[in-house]
């Protein structure tokens, strides 16, 4: 595996492939993560992986000081896994040289709504940043975990209205034994925290059941699930019950005719803010 840190060096490497697949990261990699570079693997060669913490998609007061930095421990977890033939792991003044005064605005139907409204600058950042690697490296393919449910809604999105030619692939989360969602966060969590956190997933796992058991009141929903959270000890920003094609709220007519639904949900447990979503629909093939 060759590692770089320039955009010069990167390209150099890349010069002449045909159908070059991408996965970027924060690092501090996990199985998640090797899982989404071995799905890259069977959809393009080679498999560029960058590792980069950035800046433009943390708030003031969140982790970005904090977010685990492990270069050397992400360059043998890769060498093992040996899916990745070049990793870009460029530092701020190779990414940003000067201010980033031209930035990605997705749309208030997507980029402002859940995760969007609470981290408000948080999709500007994502996008900005995605864009200016896919320049990088220009990919025609690229892989996402599903885990971050609106994140690739929105990459997909402005792919599609930049008419970028990136094929996006979604992979599904991946789970700890008891559930939880992998997540570079999870290393926040005390003891006790992290025995409580399988109980975020097993909240959306009620809340599917619930539907599918005649509670088609996507409001009433929510609203029992936040406060059965607050019940268990989590600072909920919300649960929503949304359709899966837009994030919008189904009505009851759409969820009673099969629309493809999902539940997302965003919560602290102690100071570790945890998302995990669960796609799900009504009917006999469900």
């Amino acid at each position: 595996m060759k590692v770089v840190h320039t955009i010069e060096e990167l390209r150099d490497q890349l010069r002449g492939q045909l159908r070059v697949a991408f996965v970027p990261t924060m690092g501090n990699l996990h199985a998640a993560h090797l899982s989404l570079m071995k799905l890259a693997r069977q959809h393009g060669d080679p498999v560029v992986a960058s590792i980069f913490v950035n800046r433009l998609q943390f708030a003031p007061g969140e982790d970005f000081d904090r977010y685990p930095r492990t270069l050397a421990d992400d360059i043998a977890k890769l060498e093992d896994a040996r899916d990745v033939y070049v990793l870009f792991a460029p530092d701020e003044s190779e990414m940003y040289p000067e201010p980033q005064n031209f930035r990605i605005q997705p749309g208030e139907a997507l980029g402002k709504i859940l995760e969007g409204e609470f981290r408000p600058d948080f999709f500007t950042g994502v996008s900005t940043v995605v864009l200016k690697l896919f320049s990088c490296v220009q990919p025609q393919v690229a892989v996402f975990g599903k885990k971050d449910y609106q994140q690739l809604m929105v990459v997909r999105a402005m792919c599609r209205q930049f008419q970028l030619p990136v094929e996006i692939i979604a992979h599904e989360t991946v789970r700890d034994t008891d559930g939880l969602a992998l997540s570079s966060r999870n290393r926040y969590l005390d003891p006790s925290e992290r025995a409580e956190a399988p109980n975020l997933y097993g909240l959306l796992q009620r809340v599917r059941d619930q539907v599918r058991s005649g509670e088609c009141d996507a409001a009433r929903v929510g609203a029992q699930a936040m406060q059965t959270l607050r019940d268990r000890g989590w600072d909920p920003d919300y649960v929503a019950l949304r359709r899966q094609r837009d994030l919008l709220t189904p009505t009851i007519a759409e969820i009673r005719a099969g629309e493809p639904l999902v539940v997302l949900t965003a919560a602290r447990l102690g100071t570790t803010r945890l998302i995990d979503n669960l796609e799900f629909r009504l009917g006999p093939d469900a």
